[in-house]
């Protein structure tokens, strides 16, 4: 199993950035459009991994993360425009399920793909409003919750993680206390670096989830579990850092910052805690 990125992976992450950084002015729906003539929800395992951080960097809003990872491994296949999944056995807060074209349903007599408008479907108020949350009326469906659903929250997880540091060290290199850069002192340095080991941790363990994907390895649901708890943990931590060192600012309505705040928080959330993923760890 190779666990260094190679040449076209590199690229890839390459190309992604410069989509997204020339995509900014785009409308979500024109961004959707974008995604889906580059071929991006075909990506394989790894491929994906790194598309979803390059998403999560940029607090992506359209349905990509969950017609890729929600509905694809459940369904089988790609859905008709936008897609999403319950395999929670509940349908409970499942992502983008209010504007899904398809709905790929986990039952106990196997999987049901229904067409959007033929399951009762209730959006849910989140902390983040960008994000697509509802409630969906199943009576028949089933606990299975994919491996690739958990390895795509924790990717997403990792880029707004990562945004959230370049924001507080750009903020500390430029803001003056005592006539010094805020960044010039070592309580702020260690901040920084304990936010960038917690994210360099969490990437790790997301690449191996999706390599263990990609290879089709008997660890793979394992290795969904760590990426899944080792992102809700980097969340917390960032999370926290990172409102101290840009002080109340952070959390007001005028700055970027808290846009990707809530993502990290929603993320975690989404499909169970990282103390939910230690549990489950603990019991395999």
């Amino acid at each position: 199993m190779e666990f260094v990125l190679d040449e076209d992976q590199l690229m890839l992450r390459r190309t992604v950035r410069e989509a997204l950084a020339k995509s900014r002015v785009r409308s979500e729906a024109e961004q959707w459009a974008l995604y889906q003539e580059l071929g991006w929800l075909e990506a394989p395992p790894v491929e994906l991994a790194l598309i979803l951080e390059e998403l999560g960097y940029v607090a992506d809003g359209t349905p990509f993360l969950a017609s890729a990872t929600w509905f694809a491994p459940v369904a089988g296949r790609l859905p008709e425009g936008a897609g999403t999944a319950v395999f929670d056995g509940a349908g409970r807060y499942v992502l983008d399920a209010d504007r899904a074209g398809e709905i790929a349903v986990r039952t106990r007599d196997g999987v049901r793909i229904v067409p959007a408008g033929e399951l009762p479907v209730e959006r849910v108020d989140v902390f983040d409003p960008s994000l697509h949350i509802a409630h969906v009326d199943v009576r028949d469906a089933a606990h299975g919750v994919p491996a690739l659903a958990l390895m795509g929250l924790a990717a997403t997880a990792v880029g707004s993680c990562r945004r959230i540091l370049d924001l507080a060290v750009d903020h500390v290199k430029e803001r003056q206390q005592f006539g010094r850069p805020l960044g010039a002192f070592q309580a702020v340095k260690h901040k920084a670096a304990d936010m960038y080991v917690a994210i360099e941790r969490a990437r790790a363990l997301t690449h191996f989830s999706a390599l263990t994907l990609a290879e089709d390895d008997q660890r793979a649901t394992g290795a969904a579990h760590m990426a899944k708890a080792a992102a809700g943990e980097c969340q917390r931590l960032v999370f926290r850092n990172g409102l101290q060192l840009f002080g109340a600012m952070g959390f007001t309505w005028e700055h970027e910052l808290q846009i990707h705040l809530k993502r990290a928080k929603a993320c975690d959330l989404l499909l169970g805690t990282a103390a939910t993923h230690r549990r489950a760890l603990l019991t395999r």
